[in-house]
């Protein structure tokens, strides 16, 4: 994490004193923010209850998942730093020019990460994704995914996958349509079954996230939450479904 401008150091110090936590934990993430192009964030640090994620808009999910008031002080936190970023440009030292993997038409991604030999760029607004696995650079479409956190299985070859407002998604499932910069043609998919499921769906679907996904478990146990909170699942069976996930971790 790169040291801020001497006017970064004095926002953080004030922006931390106003939302009560450590400058330190503020630092974290107004990177956290600036590397989601400001529109979202992910970041892992004990004052915001370990590994979570923050996108522009309300969603927010932390490690701490049922410290509703705590997701309120990040979300804000968030919030600002993001409105922050977007009227100042001291505050972070200048970057070095960016050597992009991707076909440079597609612009600045609005989030970019690396797990094992792959490694991804987000574009929101184009609704394309870009994966480059092992020199192999692939373009899909994103569809209707409002994208809230990418995950790999272990291992060599491990697959991809996602987290949107259908939950947990393969990349498989969605369309190429670039590989190496030659446009792919593909047949028009199939409707997924995670486009209108029905509520037992959900639950069944929700209930059996990847093995060591923590970020989809978590996503899960809250989800199960919600619909007990609704009377659609006994406390028992929230209960047993809320010991088996945290088994996985």
């Amino acid at each position: 994490m790169q040291p801020l401008t001497d006017a970064g150091q004095q926002a953080v110090q004030q922006i931390a004193h106003r939302h009560g936590f450590s400058p330190e934990a503020v630092t974290h993430m107004l990177w956290a923010v600036w590397n989601g192009n400001g529109s979202m964030a992910q970041f892992s640090h004990w004052e915001f209850g370990g590994s979570g994620q923050w996108m522009r808009g309300g969603m927010i999910m932390l490690g701490d998942m049922f410290n509703n008031q705590l997701k309120g002080r990040v979300d804000s936190l968030c919030s600002e730093l993001s409105q922050l970023l977007a009227s100042r440009s001291d505050l972070l030292p200048p970057a070095p020019a960016m050597v992009t993997w991707w076909p440079a038409w597609m612009g600045s991604p609005n989030a970019t990460g690396a797990q094992n030999d792959t490694r991804y760029a987000w574009f929101a607004n184009s609704h394309r994704l870009a994966v480059d696995t092992g020199g192999d650079v692939w373009i899909y479409d994103t569809l209707d995914h409002q994208i809230g956190g990418f995950s790999q299985q272990q291992g060599a070859g491990g697959s991809m996958a996602f987290s949107s407002q259908y939950g947990t998604v393969n990349l498989g499932n969605l369309p190429v349509v670039m590989r190496n910069g030659q446009a792919v043609q593909t047949a028009p998919a199939p409707a997924p079954a995670y486009s209108a499921p029905a509520l037992h769906a959900q639950t069944t679907t929700a209930a059996a996230p990847p093995t060591g996904d923590a970020d989809a478990i978590f996503a899960t146990i809250e989800r199960l939450g919600e619909l007990q909170s609704k009377g659609l699942l006994t406390a028992e069976e929230f209960a047993a479904k809320k010991a088996e996930l945290l088994g996985r971790l």
